[in-house]
């Protein structure tokens, strides 16, 4: 298994994938929009067996977080505090995203009892057919679509995900 650790910023992640020694395989720097989550997903598909590692910081990392779990994918979310030791040790001139991406994967191999991220949506039964289907908010069904940009989510819409 490996693990994809990400540091994620307003306008940007960048994702590290260590494997289960913490040697580094890859790293990828996206946009921070749906479209390029997906583009990470296509990007991720190389490693059938994966996980998620998360800063929690979710001002920033919550969409990426939501659509990582909209896609099926393991998310775990790691507390800052637990990289702050790694990323004053590498810390080099320049760029220090894939430093932070690295240690925030390395985090997550080295406590595995880390919160599981999930997607608090609520379910309702279909009157005609009695099926039981998850009710996705419109920012989650804009992932589903692929849609690229920034949506705002001042009310909350649900929609029922089920055809009869």
């Amino acid at each position: 298994m490996v693990t994809l650790g990400s540091d994620s910023h307003k306008r940007t992640h960048t994702v590290v994938v260590i494997d289960d020694n913490g040697r580094q395989l890859a790293q990828k720097t996206l946009l921070a929009t749906s479209a390029w989550h997906l583009d990470a997903l296509q990007w991720a598909s190389r490693w059938p067996q994966r996980r998620w590692a998360l800063e929690d910081c979710r001002q920033v990392s919550r969409r990426l977080e939501a659509d990582l779990l909209v896609a099926g994918e393991v998310v775990v979310r790691v507390p800052p505090k637990l990289t702050v030791v790694a990323r004053k040790v590498a810390r080099t001139t320049g760029k220090s995203d894939p430093i932070d991406a690295l240690a925030v994967a390395r985090a997550a191999l080295r406590e595995p009892d880390l919160p599981v991220a999930w997607l608090d949506v609520p379910a309702a039964t279909c009157a005609c057919c009695s099926t039981t289907a998850m009710i996705l908010s419109v920012n989650e069904l804009e992932f589903k679509i692929a849609s690229a940009g920034t949506s705002t989510n001042s009310s909350p819409k649900w929609r029922f995900l089920h055809a009869c």
